[in-house]
């Protein structure tokens, strides 16, 4: 009689935790969504990112390199945008105008000739071979494309291959027929970009419409962190080291190049600051970033990256009632919460729980989903890793050897 109850008073504890740990969840949806708003400056789209269209790996593909010549400081900007505003092209994403309906449900696809402009976006040349020019552009201007084509600055339109993508560094790489394209950008190396120097953006505003307009401003900061909710369940889920620039960036910029005075790609423009009260916060991913990415992604098609074998939920996501029953010690703040495991995970081998409270990896404290990524994403697959958490208040250490995965999950 006395085990029955213990096993009644057990399920009604579980069944309350997860009720508070869902409200945490919830909780800190809104929170996100009522904090500064991050927007990705294109339209719209739903991230799911269409397969690659094309082999990405080549024998005699080269590597692309950042240049190690000096920025110019007393350059005519007009005649440092003449010279690479033909390297800057807009990148169309069409979709069957079905594709979506009001209950998610996919339609049908409609023949190629139904195709219409579902976003447009900007990208940046940065090499030729192979009988190829290959762009780098943002991963959410070509997500969901059933189709893509890319606007030249001489009004030519080319049908475009996806090579690859990567939903996490939001960057991807298209490639195009190259015999009529006559300029590539260069990459500059942004670990040398320093706050006050000039940044020129350049990109497809609004569209196509407005191809290869150009803004200047300067650098406001380099290697800012900025928060970003990447798959969209409303929690901060990484954090983009990126250029800030007070040049304009308005939807359409994305993929587009922020250039120096010597006419070299410092970064990628990426998103902007969209609260109604905020001018002049563009970001854009650094160049160095970038030409280690779109090397992967020529390469692999994706980017190859680490797994726990786990969801989880930031501690500071989880409500009050929810977080008492973990019986953590007071001084425990930050981690994160384990919510399920993967039964062919790493994680599991490794003993991890549901209710597990992760807070320190690799030698590293582990505050939330944000920092447990940019940790977890610098190891290698094969990797082991020292994973400190704590269980019924317990705190207990347990080694992870890291496994391939190829979606978003940990």
């Amino acid at each position: 009689m006395e085990e029955e109850q213990q096993k009644k008073l057990r399920k009604r504890k579980n069944r309350s935790f997860r009720n508070g740990f869902v409200g945490g969840i919830v909780g800190g949806t809104i929170a996100v969504a009522s904090g500064i708003g991050i927007m990705a400056v294109t339209n719209p789209l739903n991230h799911q990112t269409p397969a690659p269209t094309t082999q990405a790996t080549e024998n005699n593909v080269t590597t692309t390199k950042t240049s190690t010549a000096a920025a110019n400081t007393n350059n005519d900007i007009s005649k440092v945008v003449e010279n690479v505003k033909n390297a800057v092209v807009s990148v169309i994403n069409k979709q069957a105008s079905g594709r979506n309906s009001f209950y998610g449900n996919q339609q049908q696809q409609q023949s190629n000739d139904e195709l219409r402009t579902a976003s447009e976006g900007s990208g940046v040349i940065y090499k030729k071979e192979n009988g190829y020019a290959y762009i780098v552009t943002n991963n959410h201007v070509i997500a969901n494309s059933q189709e893509l084509e890319v606007l030249l600055a001489d009004g030519t339109r080319e049908k475009a291959e996806l090579v690859g993508s990567d939903q996490w560094t939001d960057l991807a790489v298209i490639r195009i027929p190259a015999d009529k394209v006559s300029t590539v950008a260069e990459f500059a190396n942004s670990d040398e970009v320093k706050a006050g120097q000039t940044a020129i953006a350049i990109g497809s505003p609004l569209g196509s419409e407005f191809a290869t307009s150009v803004t200047q401003g300067i650098v406001s900061a380099n290697n800012r962190p900025v928060p970003t909710d990447v798959d969209g369940d409303g929690q901060q889920d990484w954090i983009v080291n990126a250029i800030q620039t007070d040049a304009a960036i308005n939807p359409g910029n994305s993929g587009g190049a922020l250039i120096n005075s010597a006419g070299q790609v410092i970064g990628i423009n990426s998103m902007k600051i969209s609260k109604s009260s905020v001018e002049g916060m563009g970001f854009a991913i650094p160049s160095n970033e970038v030409v280690s990415i779109i090397n992967e992604l020529e390469k692999n098609g994706k980017i190859v990256r680490p797994a726990l074998g786990i969801s989880m939920v930031n501690l500071s996501n989880v409500n009050s009632q929810a977080v008492n029953q973990l019986n953590l010690p007071k001084d425990v703040k930050g981690g994160v919460v384990v919510a399920e495991v993967s039964s062919k995970g790493s994680a599991k081998a490794a003993g991890l729980q549901p209710y597990d409270v992760i807070v320190e990896m690799d030698g590293q404290k582990v505050e939330g989903i944000q920092n447990l990524r940019k940790i977890l994403y610098s190891h290698k697959v094969g990797d082991k890793l020292e994973v400190t958490y704590y269980r019924n208040g317990q705190k207990q250490t347990t080694t992870v050897s890291l496994t391939e995965t190829n979606n978003p999950s940990l």
